[in-house]
């Protein structure tokens, strides 16, 4: 793909802040009718949960999916899933927890985030995936990061790239002078880390809500 035909799917958004960032998925929930969204772990999507969990919006129609989690126990303190239990705890929102080799239904929008190796979900620039026999291209794998992480010692559960690129919008939320520069290099296909590959592979538009803090 031409960097003018990827460049041509990718909006950067001119407002990113949390509350930005929330008004995006509740529009993209009243006006176009989302129904799944597929959403990160991680400290940076608190603020934006904090925000849009107190929106109007049709919550008991509305399901939300992790892109990827630690295997952990829900009530350990690194638990995505805990995570998102907390924020949405006053909502009638249905939570999808993630399973080993599950077909998790496909998302009308996916939310990733980025680390500053490029990877995304828990889709590693080097991580091993244990072999689970005959199995082909499962939609969740489990993963382990390759070296693992001292912050985050843990084998994750992530949706796979087929799986993150099958909805109809992806969105990109970034913080750092440095994961731009890493965002900028992926659009221009000078390097091939995940989120190199997620933006190559992605038919749907992209917004990348970038800022520096």
């Amino acid at each position: 793909m031409s960097d003018a035909a990827i460049s041509g799917k990718v909006t950067w958004a001119d407002h990113t802040d949390a509350a930005a960032v929330a008004a995006h998925l509740a529009a993209a929930i009243e006006r176009r009718g989302a129904r799944l969204l597929a959403v990160p772990g991680g400290s940076t999507p608190v603020a934006i949960f904090d925000k849009l969990s107190t929106m109007d919006l049709p919550w008991d129609a509305l399901s939300i999916m992790l892109t990827d989690d630690r295997v952990v126990a829900k009530d350990h303190q690194a638990s995505n899933f805990g995570q998102l239990a907390k924020a949405f705890a006053n909502s009638d929102a249905k939570l999808l927890d993630l399973t080993e080799g599950m077909t998790p239904p496909r998302a009308d929008l996916v939310w990733v985030g980025m680390g500053a190796d490029g990877h995304i979900a828990s889709l590693f620039p080097t991580m091993k995936i244990p072999a689970k026999g005959d199995e082909v291209d499962p939609l969740v794998l489990r993963t382990v990061p390759d070296p693992l992480p001292p912050e985050a010692p843990f084998e994750r559960l992530s949706l796979n790239m087929a799986a993150l690129i099958d909805t109809d919008e992806l969105i990109i939320v970034v913080r750092g002078a440095d994961k731009k520069t890493i965002l900028e290099q992926a659009i221009k296909e000078e390097h091939d880390l995940p989120i190199a590959k997620l933006i190559k592979s992605a038919s749907c538009p992209i917004t990348i809500f970038w800022s520096e803090l």
